[in-house]
């Protein structure tokens, strides 16, 4: 048997369930290719997952966490084509399904990754799918945000939050993001023509006389409601969590469009947002880098919910 090290969660818990072990490596079958994890990236699903269950549920552990990866291809099976041995990827495969990034090798479907720009660092590449994916689809597919409409963006220095900010700029929008006062600078250096201070300011009474087209929303619960207020009748609310009731009611009444959307493996948006990373419209902020080893503190990091940008593990 061929072995790889990985991070496994052992069970539900805090952060100290998860531990560093020697397990079998994975072979590629038809259609996929074993990629040798350079980085992965920190998600709240990971995190969410560790400590209840989150999607996995509670019978599904011992398990490998990570939805993000970015590597080389280190072999690829029958009827792969378009990608070699060599090739440095990047890819959000199988989601919801567990791909287990938190490892040295990963197998999955060789058309749910792209080719990593070269002007990305492997962190970079890591950081880069699931949020932007999220970002993208949210805005692009559910919303379709356009050109010279306003968009309001919460957590705005946040992992999604930062690149939701220049996706809706690269698309023509007025973008209004929600941030601490300390993170002002950075988002407006992401693009944002406005930054509210959510915890000096209530957005609502800044917005209610401006309404906006559409809401980014990947806080939900109190914020969603808050967020239908400032919305134009007819608007798009844009939750990456289940929209509470009250909040969809009142959405309902006014026209407005409230949705939940799930992030998925999409090859054609991955596509074009590494194309904007290449243009140099869209960076990836690494807030912090930790070792395989060290997954647990990083986790830790992420439940600090004060991280700007993305969190990383440093595999390779």
């Amino acid at each position: 048997m061929t072995t790889m090290n990985a991070v496994v969660a052992r069970g539900i818990g805090g952060p100290e369930v998860l531990q560093l072990q020697e397990v079998e490596r994975p072979v590629p079958g038809l259609t996929e290719i074993l990629v040798r994890v350079h980085a992965a990236g920190i998600n709240p699903t990971d995190w969410k997952a560790r400590a209840s269950g989150g999607r996995v549920g509670p019978g599904d552990f011992p398990l490998i966490l990570g939805y993000d990866v970015a590597g080389v291809v280190e072999a690829v099976g029958g009827g792969v084509t378009w990608l070699k041995v060599g090739d440095e990827v990047l890819g959000m495969p199988k989601f919801p399904v567990l791909p287990g990034g938190y490892a040295e090798y990963v197998v999955a479907q060789s058309r749910q990754f792209v080719r990593k720009p070269a002007v990305l660092s492997f962190e970079e590449a890591a950081g880069l799918p699931l949020a932007a994916l999220t970002a993208w689809q949210g805005l692009v597919d559910t919303a379709g945000l356009s050109a010279g409409q306003r968009v309001l963006v919460h957590a705005a220095a946040g992992g999604v939050g930062h690149l939701a900010v220049q996706i809706a700029k690269s698309l023509g929008a007025y973008v209004i993001g929600t941030a601490s006062a300390a993170k002002h600078s950075f988002v407006r250096s992401l693009g944002a023509d406005e930054v509210i201070d959510y915890r000096s300011v209530d957005f609502v009474s800044v917005l209610r006389e401006s309404p906006v087209d559409v809401v980014f929303d990947p806080i939900a619960g109190d914020t969603s409601l808050r967020s239908v207020q400032v919305l134009k009748d007819g608007g798009v609310l844009v939750s990456i969590l289940n929209v509470e009731e009250d909040a969809a009611a009142e959405a309902k009444r006014r026209g407005i469009q409230a949705d939940f959307t799930l992030v998925e493996p999409d090859r054609l948006a991955l596509t074009a947002i590494t194309d904007l990373v290449e243009a140099g419209r869209l960076r990836v902020e690494i807030d912090s880098v930790f070792p395989l080893a060290e997954a647990a503190d990083a986790h830790r990091r992420g439940e600090t919910n004060a991280a700007s940008g993305k969190i990383v593990l440093r595999v390779a």
